[in-house]
């Protein structure tokens, strides 16, 4: 187990430092965000994986026994208050470390769940009360002068737009933005941006995890962008994401947000704004085609402004910011990337994680 130990050791310097700064350095994600996903996915779960196993194998490698039986053995001593010659301060040292590495991942995820779940369930109680319920299935419209848009996943998907959206957008631009939206719910990014931000919560001191909820949150913006585009012209998706992003730009840096981290602490939503009306920095035009079933305006609600306010304490979802990366991918595409090349990045991830498991299963076998 101990050339286990020192390859897993390895495998989690090499994965904690140079692979995701040469991956986040790299352009080739914005030509392939899909694979560019798979493979920060697989960076994470290898590098937890091999962090916890290098401290496992090195602190069980004294008892010269395979993995899972030495892990019976030490367990079997635990219980019984024996002791065991092999074991010295340090090795139990490396133990606990490995212990207590996987129960904090497992409780910062189970604890980062379980408020999300609070907080989304919050939000549709506040919705269900300022809401138009006319709006349609699957939307809700606020009275709210600033252009926002985001979704609220879980327990039925829902789009939320305000009224100031509805009044700024065409028909065409407004299909876009709900191609986008729904891109972010059919997809589960939320999913994938509460492991990433859970990941950072409980190691922010790794760069691995910053880098990775940097790169997660704008791909998903990347994909649903997309998805969007197979619905609709880049130049009403265009027109849309300027319409939002100039209203984003007057209210400031939101609450909670990792600084130059896309998505960290970010709200339950897929908008680019929110906060104080600005209707002099939108052109709103006077008498937009809507889509059918979303009402031109809904009524008036005092509490509009406490919504938008409060959609900010809601972590864990898509954030629409609009970088320079995602509007220069919008504005100057660049060809996709070869399916060789697309097959290479997604086998990579698939390896990423499969190697730490090989080198474990070594270990349990007292091959390595």
């Amino acid at each position: 187990m101990l050339l286990a130990s020192y390859l897993l050791a390895a495998l989690a310097v090499l994965l904690a430092w140079p692979v995701p700064v040469l991956l986040a350095r790299a352009a080739w994600p914005s030509r392939a965000p899909a694979p560019a996903m798979l493979l920060w996915q697989g960076i994470g779960l290898a590098g937890g994986l091999s962090m916890i196993g290098a401290f496992l194998c090195w602190g069980l490698a004294p008892l010269d026994r395979g993995l899972l039986p030495a892990a019976g053995l030490l367990v079997h001593a635990i219980l019984g208050r024996l002791e065991l010659p092999g074991l010295d301060v340090v090795h139990l040292f490396a133990l606990s470390l490995a212990a207590l590495l996987g129960g904090h991942l497992l409780l910062t995820l189970a604890r980062s769940a379980w408020r999300l779940a609070r907080d989304r369930q919050r939000h549709r109680e506040m919705l269900a009360f300022l809401s138009k319920p006319e709006a349609g299935p699957g939307t809700a419209v606020i009275d709210h002068d600033t252009p926002l848009a985001y979704c609220l996943p879980g327990a039925g998907n829902l789009t939320v737009l305000s009224s100031g959206l509805l009044r700024s957008l065409d028909e065409r631009e407004l299909r876009a933005v709900l191609a986008h939206e729904s891109a972010h719910l059919d997809q589960r990014h939320d999913l994938l941006l509460l492991a990433f931000t859970s990941w950072h919560a409980a190691l922010p001191w790794l760069p691995t995890t910053r880098l990775a909820l940097q790169a997660v949150g704008e791909l998903v913006e990347e994909l649903a962008d997309d998805a969007a585009l197979r619905v609709s012209t880049r130049e009403d998706l265009l027109g849309a994401l300027a319409v939002v992003a100039l209203a984003g730009q007057s209210e400031g840096p939101r609450p909670g947000t990792l600084p130059g981290a896309p998505g960290a602490g970010a709200p339950d939503a897929g908008a680019p704004s929110a906060g104080h009306d600005d209707a002099a920095a939108v052109p709103v035009p006077s008498s937009p085609s809507l889509p059918p079933g979303l009402p031109a305006a809904p009524p008036a609600a005092a509490s509009s402004e406490a919504l938008a306010a409060a959609r900010w304490a809601v972590p864990g979802g898509p954030h629409e910011a609009l970088s320079s990366r995602r509007l220069g991918r919008l504005l100057s595409p660049d060809a996709p990337l070869g399916p060789w090349a697309r097959r290479l990045a997604g086998t990579s991830a698939v390896a990423l994680v499969v190697l730490p498991t090989l080198f474990l299963a070594a270990a349990g076998w007292d091959v390595l």
